[in-house]
């Protein structure tokens, strides 16, 4: 879709066939993409397509990024974790996995001891 490519490099990816690649994976995957990313280009690509969505950027060393998940999940909020090492909180697994179920005609998730509605607009980075 050109059109989405051309407003993917407004918003900072740059116009080159590997980063146009990356960014059609990261569209496309039914997972949640992992950008590995000295230079930040994605982070802010990510940030700036995802802004008119009011992103929720967040580190798993800030205190209360749990609670902000589970908002973002329950509100379809695109959520950026930052500055992820080797090992991720455990705590997210379920997210990351998407382990859904229904309940009636609803998406749920279980995260720890809540349980929330799963928006299907919710988006993870």
């Amino acid at each position: 879709e050109p059109v989405m490519i051309r407003n993917w490099t407004i918003c900072g990816l740059p116009n080159d066939a590997f980063s146009i690649e990356n960014g059609i994976v990261v569209d496309k995957s039914r997972r949640w993409p992992l950008c590995i990313d000295p230079q930040g280009q994605a982070n802010k690509w990510i940030k700036k397509m995802e802004a008119s969505n009011k992103i929720m950027v967040k580190k798993f060393t800030d205190g209360d990024y749990m609670r902000r998940l589970e908002g973002a999940i329950s509100f379809g909020s695109p959520f950026l974790i930052e500055n992820v090492l080797e090992e991720t909180d455990p705590a997210i697994e379920p997210v990351l996995l998407k382990q859904t179920y229904t309940k009636g005609s609803t998406q749920m998730i279980k995260i720890g001891d809540s349980i929330l509605e799963w928006s299907k607009n919710f988006k993870l980075y």
